[in-house]
């Protein structure tokens, strides 16, 4: 059967010469062939990107009213890329509708020469405990020759040059698989009580013993609440989560933590769980929980160096509650024009009995 053959392998038959050679009769072969490929045809611009489907509407619209200004005033485009894909547009190859690969043509290679390399692995398995710094101090006083220290690292890569490889293989495959983590600096904070609640953890050290503090305030009102444990791991910090949802009576939008692994693990399925949007600062950059940091200093100055220090873990957080409860109630805060937290905001209700009581803060 005659037919033609496109640049991207769509078969097309002339049916005017097959209707001429066969006649107006139905032929297996000659009719159902032509159909199975036309639907292979509809099938295979299935897979145009949306954006080409985009254009392809801009086509056919132009098509239909035949006005290049009233198509781009209805899709919202300029005359100069209407014409610029027009130009590109073929109707037997929707494909020429997609976008162009913006990948440079010339890549940069790497210039590093075969004597570089030899150096450079000599070196490297000389000083396998020294980094791509000072590696390249050395090389370029051996050899009186500069190198830069991105070349050494990818001739430690190229050849796997560590120290430990396998330890380093799973440090490489935590980060590639690690999750991206939202920043403080990316969120806009508001003005107002349970938008942000910031979370840190205090290491305490006694008589050979340690005790883990953990310590959580509202970066805008100030209300604040703490708690001691034996370990900081997640399990813990997921329970002083808890507590302090119920104490904020529910009322909390974002949560702020570091990095450490004590907020991993049930910390991260508690904060899913109770659809909280998780922020972590940077890593050292205390700058970024300023207001946790200050309290974690106010509670140490003023409740743990008075005295007030004890192992037992039960005895501890029950004066840290009365602490907190004069911490929150009566203690005037220069940051809120010498109010008290609780004062501070009329409208603020850390729990539906707190105004009035203080069970809730004891039983948390």
């Amino acid at each position: 059967m005659p037919k033609t053959i496109d640049s991207e392998g769509v078969v097309y038959y002339d049916r005017a010469i097959v209707n001429r050679i066969y006649g107006q009769g139905f032929h297996f072969t000659n009719d159902l062939v032509p159909l199975y490929h036309m639907l292979s045809y509809f099938r295979k611009y299935d897979n145009l990107s949306k954006s080409a489907k985009l254009r392809l509407k801009w086509m056919d619209y132009c098509k239909n009213c035949r006005n290049v200004s009233l198509t781009c005033r209805h899709f919202g485009i300029s005359r100069k890329t209407f014409y610029k894909w027009r130009k590109k547009y073929n109707p037997n190859n929707l494909f020429t509708l997609e976008d162009e690969r913006r990948a440079p043509i010339k890549r940069r290679q790497r210039e590093i020469t075969p004597e570089q390399n030899l150096r450079i692995i000599q070196l490297r398995k000389k000083y396998i405990k020294y980094g791509k710094i000072k590696l390249a101090k050395i090389y370029g006083r051996e050899y009186n020759e500069p190198i830069s220290s991105w070349k050494i690292q990818k001739v430690i890569e190229k050849y796997k040059l560590y120290h430990n490889p396998r330890k380093t293989a799973k440090i490489t495959r935590k980060r590639l698989t690690a999750i991206k983590k939202k920043r403080i600096t990316e969120l806009r904070k508001k003005p107002r009580n349970g938008f942000l609640i910031c979370l840190d953890a205090i290491e305490i050290r006694w008589n050979n013993l340690k005790r883990y503090i953990f310590t959580g305030i509202d970066s805008f009102s100030k209300v604040a609440f703490a708690r001691m444990y034996q370990k900081a791991n997640s399990l813990n910090a997921s329970d002083f989560l808890d507590r302090l949802l119920y104490l904020t009576n529910g009322k909390i939008e974002n949560i702020q933590t570091d990095n450490g692994s004590e907020f991993e693990k049930y910390f991260n399925r508690g904060c899913q769980r109770l659809n909280l949007t998780r922020y972590y600062s940077r890593p050292r950059t205390p700058k970024d929980n300023p207001v946790n940091e200050r309290f974690n200093k106010t509670l140490e100055d003023e409740f743990i160096n008075l005295g007030n220090f004890t192992a037992d873990v039960v005895s501890f957080n029950q004066n840290l509650t009365d602490w907190l409860i004069e911490y929150n109630f009566r203690r005037p805060h220069q940051s809120l024009n010498y109010e008290t937290p609780i004062k501070f905001n009329n409208s603020i209700k850390v729990s539906p009995m707190y105004p009035s009581s203080t069970l809730c803060l004891r039983f948390c």
